[in-house]
């Protein structure tokens, strides 16, 4: 599989962000991924896709680690079973509050 904007895929991933799960398209980018769940405002939001904005940092740490949470650029990072961001920077807060339901519809 893999259409339009997203690596070739075979399934989906289970990763929970900001506590809530998701499945979402493994062997992508993570911000591919968050338009993967929001495709209606993450391709319009303030995001340069290479690093150099900074804006789609995020903390994120794997499942039953013991370190704290690593920051990160979610165009950066290849999505991982079991991921589970922990922040999201205010421009994807506001792409994914609908994804997210952290506003009322």
């Amino acid at each position: 599989m893999g259409v339009g904007p997203f690596r070739p895929y075979e399934r989906l991933v289970q990763i929970k962000i900001l506590g809530k799960p998701f499945e979402v398209p493994e062997k992508n980018m993570l911000l591919r991924c968050f338009q993967y769940l929001s495709p209606e405002t993450i391709p319009y939001g303030r995001f340069c896709w290479n690093q150099e904005c900074q804006t789609c940092r995020v903390a994120y740490q794997m499942p039953g680690g013991q370190e704290a949470p690593r920051q990160v650029l979610s165009c950066k990072i290849i999505v991982a079973e079991g991921m589970e961001i922990t922040e999201l920077s205010t421009e994807l807060t506001w792409n994914l509050k609908k994804a997210l339901a952290l506003e009322k519809s």
